[in-house]
């Protein structure tokens, strides 16, 4: 096998250049060379996969089951919360009540209440809720195996459309493209370093453009990208491999840098960012918020041409109710009850707007949007806090995730978990089985072996199987 300095046996044109170094700036400063083999599976899986996209809303800290999907009211009372379950359109398929307009959708989405998997810690629920693979590190903040938007960044980079195959409002605490490089990274208009660490005080980071992040997108008159950290540009420019000092080299790559700069600041991508062209009653059904714009957003992203958008799904309360900006709702940083009573009704607005706006566009068949976290909550209520609020820690043993599109069996409920909420009683997955459904929507051998930074072989997923009742 060829190593990045080998001879070539012709001239790169600017579609190698483009399967090299991905679709994101870092790739700017990634010296790995594809091998052949590589490059046809991504053309093939590409061709496979090429009416297929995915909207991730990540709610970052892990969403209490009890009080969204899966309400347990004939619970005890230390178990069961304030909110009472609504029937949605579906017979037999019941809600929280605050999430009204969400059950007159759910014809058109499928809850899954049985999914687990064996880590209760942010990055290390993060880390194997998305690569499949549980971390050797406790609290990492970047993953130690691919996530599954970088998996989709290498295996579809040669699909040749004008825009990013991966963007992200900001990069998620324990993910990212690990060994595949930061080629395989989402591109991020406005990211927040914040986000890939243990801090949940941050501001919720926008994946609509704000007049910080419109800057990145921007061009001068002469094509140039226009960055606001230039400084971390150049040092980027600096550490690039040797070999571009080779005769030639930087011809070609000076090619690949005006494809890069045409990619994620080009015309086509630059209007997918701008809200401006969607009509105000398309934007008032999404809400004048950040959830709203952000989903408008990503619904505009998946409809250029972007194949995986994912989006952190930050939220400020009032001070009153609670520190935190996601959703990790212990007793310590919130007041679980009242953070969902004022969290619950933008989520319904903005979530239904996207589901029926998906549907309504005759998208529905090519693009799944899914919301969840990292894991669900404990079943039993805490108070660890000093004025006794209410609290649910970290819990993998049972959680739930909804699913809209995709060309999915929608309209169903999947498994069930038991009276108490505590683990699944019906259907019992590992949450491997999501990844394997959307690997196997993508046309992703999700048994393909990558190979990691020495060499070794190491297939997409360990184990699991796709969901046969979505299929």
């Amino acid at each position: 096998m060829a190593t990045p300095f080998s001879p070539c046996t012709g001239p790169l044109d600017r579609r190698a250049w483009l399967k090299i170094g991905g679709l994101s700036l870092g790739a700017l400063v990634c010296g790995t060379e594809p091998t052949l083999a590589q490059v046809l599976a991504a053309e093939e899986a590409g061709r496979r996969g090429q009416d297929f996209s995915v909207i991730l809303f990540w709610a970052n800290g892990g969403p209490s089951h009890l009080e969204t999907f899966d309400l347990k009211p004939d619970a005890p009372a230390e178990i069961r919360g304030p909110f009472r379950p609504i029937q949605t359109d579906v017979p037999g398929v019941s809600i929280n009540e605050l999430l009204p307009k969400l059950a007159k959708l759910a014809d058109k989405f499928t809850l899954v209440r049985s999914l687990r998997h064996n880590r209760a810690e942010h990055s290390g629920g993060t880390h194997r809720f998305l690569t499949g693979y549980s971390s050797i590190k406790p609290d990492l903040n970047d993953a130690e195996y691919p996530d599954i938007g970088s998996v989709v960044a290498r295996h579809l980079e040669g699909q040749g459309r004008d825009v990013p195959v991966y963007v992200g409002n900001t990069k998620f605490y324990g993910s990212g493209p690990a060994y595949l490089g930061p080629a395989c990274a989402p591109f991020m208009p406005n990211p927040s370093p914040l986000s890939s660490t243990g801090n949940n005080t941050y501001d919720p980071v926008p994946l609509y453009l704000s007049p910080d992040s419109q800057a990145s997108l921007s061009l001068s008159s002469d094509g140039a990208l226009t960055l606001r950290r230039r400084h971390a540009l150049l040092q980027e420019l600096d550490s690039l491999p040797r070999f571009l000092d080779r005769p030639g080299a930087l011809a070609a790559f000076d090619t690949f840098q005006r494809r890069a700069v045409e990619l994620l600041a080009g015309r086509r991508t630059r209007e997918a960012f701008d809200l401006a062209r969607e009509n105000v009653r398309t934007r008032q059904r999404y809400g004048d918020t950040h959830w709203g714009k952000s989903l408008l957003t990503a619904r505009r992203l998946v409809e250029a041409g972007v194949r995986f958008v994912q989006c952190q799904a930050g939220f400020r309360l009032r001070p009153e109710t609670g520190v935190t900006s996601n959703w990790d709702d212990h007793s310590v940083n919130t007041d679980i009850f009242k953070a969902y009573a004022e969290k619950l009704p933008f989520l319904d607005q903005s979530v239904s707007a996207l589901i029926e706006d998906i549907y309504q566009r005759g998208l529905d068949r090519h693009v799944l949007f899914i919301f969840c976290g990292e894991f669900g909550r404990t079943p039993r209520i805490e108070y660890q806090n000093p004025t006794h609020r209410p609290g649910r820690d970290h819990w993998p043993r049972a959680m739930s995730v909804l699913l809209a599109g995709g060309g999915l069996k929608m309209g169903q409920v999947i498994g069930a978990t038991n009276p108490r909420g505590e683990e699944p009683s019906r259907r019992s997955m590992d949450s491997n089985c999501l990844l394997a459904t959307i690997y196997h929507r993508f046309g992703i051998d999700f048994n393909y072996l990558l190979r990691d930074r020495a060499g070794r072989p190491i297939p997409i997923l360990p184990h699991g199987e796709p969901i046969a009742e979505l299929l």
